[in-house]
């Protein structure tokens, strides 16, 4: 079995969850899902953002869907939204790019879901290795990071 502190945290929290292993990386999102044996749309895809003021915030869509930053903008009224660095998403999330997960951030910021997500009770999220997703219940992933929604996508 997996053991990354996400495992632990559900674990501990009494959350039911299922380990997606993979047999290799994913050089992309539609590799993991279909290294996973899963459907892009139910995966959690994550983009941190952050504004000129150095305001931060993870937007949160459906795998299939891109993130767009005017609209994250809008919902949070902040002037201009843009893509972290990678060698800042790890410093932020504490997680690697490409494993970024709305769960235990490093750095406490608003997590916005688009609507799109609320369409699969059951959803995947990174394990935080890049070797395994986790999936869960929707409301159980909700329960736990608590977040926004919006019409946050492209």
């Amino acid at each position: 079995m997996l053991d990354t502190a996400i495992t632990a945290f559900l674990s501990q929290s009494g959350t039911e969850f299922r380990i997606l292993m993979q047999a290799r990386e994913a050089v992309s999102i539609e590799d993991a899902a279909t290294l996973r044996g899963i459907a892009t749309h139910t995966m959690v895809k994550t983009m941190v953002l952050r504004d000129m003021g150095n305001q931060y915030a993870l937007a949160c869509c459906p795998g299939d869907q891109q993130v767009d930053p005017k609209k994250v903008r809008a919902l949070l009224q902040t002037r201009r939204m843009t893509c972290v660095s990678g060698d800042q998403v790890e410093t932020l999330t504490g997680y690697k790019l490409g494993t970024v997960t709305p769960l235990l951030l490093k750095t406490p910021m608003p997590i916005i879901f688009d609507y799109g997500i609320r369409s699969n009770p059951l959803v995947t999220i990174s394990s935080g290795e890049r070797i395994a997703g986790i999936e869960l219940a929707l409301a159980d992933l909700v329960a736990h990071c608590q977040p926004s929604w919006g019409d946050i996508v492209r």
